[in-house]
């Protein structure tokens, strides 16, 4: 279901897509407008912020045992399936 939502979606915005690029394509003969934006006048100041305090790494994991266990009393049940074969 997940999947057939993505492909119409999708298949929606490529469609939605051409059709801005032919209709932009119909004023071939206008010059584009131009807008430029000058930022060199502007001075930008600040800090770094950092956060205070130590830093913690997590990067040992921790071990554990083996949540699976082996049952001894149902190796003579596994041995006897395995002989109906």
């Amino acid at each position: 279901m997940r999947t057939l939502r993505l492909i119409t979606v999708t298949s929606l915005a490529l469609i939605l897509g051409a059709g801005t690029a032919f209709a932009q394509g119909a004023g071939a003969g206008q010059k584009p407008k131009v807008k430029v934006y000058d930022f060199s006048g502007d001075t930008i100041e600040g800090d770094l912020i950092k956060p205070e305090g130590t830093t913690v790494d997590a990067i040992d994991f921790a071990k554990h045992s083996s949540l699976i266990r082996i049952r001894k009393d149902f190796i003579a049940e596994i041995l006897k399936s395995a002989e109906d074969l």
